[in-house]
């Protein structure tokens, strides 16, 4: 199998290895959505990042506003700060690397709700564009994050056969499933599910859309779940 290409939009050190990752990401608090999260290595089970909310008491502070979304990493060292940005129709949120919010920095990525269509449907809609000097990068999200059943796609311009051109190339780079209890055979809640990180991708911009995800299309779900206890299993 050829080996795949990594990904480095964070830090190479959250690129991982030659394998692919999986997180079990928990909600620790069902106040609002983004705050609390806690996400663990399910093969060592250790800590790989959390969320503090910047303005209610959390360990960041400084310039940012209120409402901003630290993702920390296990040490509680800044990896991405997540900020709204205002006015937006189509619910817009930046990335900044580290804690570049507070200090004016520009952002490392944004990302949209593609329309303002099927609001309230649980459908994703989520575009990431990449807005670092030099990078150059598409991200759409498919599915329902709601659900947690979607999956993130990188797509990219690649060469068309015949020379007609180019076309789009589409990867599977990350998936958010429900998480099953190994034991019992049992789909949990929504307050606890996986996300999937194929190797060589970066988990930390992974769970940097995951925050956005959870802030533009929160817990709101129309329509009966148990349609959806079905469990999706990780792209080959």
């Amino acid at each position: 199998m050829a080996q795949q290409q990594r990904m480095v939009i964070v830090g190479e050190e959250h690129c991982g290895g030659g394998e692919d990752r999986e997180l079990t990401v928990r909600k620790t608090t069902l106040f609002c959505p983004g705050d609390g999260l806690e996400a663990y290595d399910h093969r060592t089970g250790t800590l790989a990042f959390r969320v503090e909310t910047y303005g209610r008491g959390g360990v960041c502070g400084g310039g940012a506003a209120a409402g901003d979304l630290a993702l920390l990493g296990p040490e509680g060292e800044p990896v991405l700060t997540i900020r709204r940005r205002r006015p937006s129709l189509h619910h817009r949120w930046d990335g900044f690397l580290g804690d570049g919010a507070a200090s004016g920095q520009k952002p490392l990525f944004s990302a949209r709700r593609s329309s303002i269509l099927g609001v309230g449907s649980g459908a994703a809609a989520v575009l990431v564009d990449l807005l670092a000097p030099g990078a150059v990068g598409e991200f759409r999200v498919d599915g329902s994050f709601p659900r947690r059943c979607c999956r993130v796609v990188a797509v990219k311009a690649a060469a068309a056969g015949g020379g007609g051109g180019e076309e789009e190339e589409e990867v599977v780079v990350a998936e958010v499933r429900r998480k099953v209890d190994e034991d019992a055979h049992v789909v949990m809640g929504r307050d606890v599910f996986v996300l999937w990180v194929r190797a060589g991708f970066d988990a930390a911009f992974a769970m940097g859309i995951v925050l956005v995800l959870d802030r533009i299309t929160g817990d709101e779900i129309d329509g009966d779940l148990g349609a959806d206890l079905t469990v999706a299993s990780s792209p080959v």
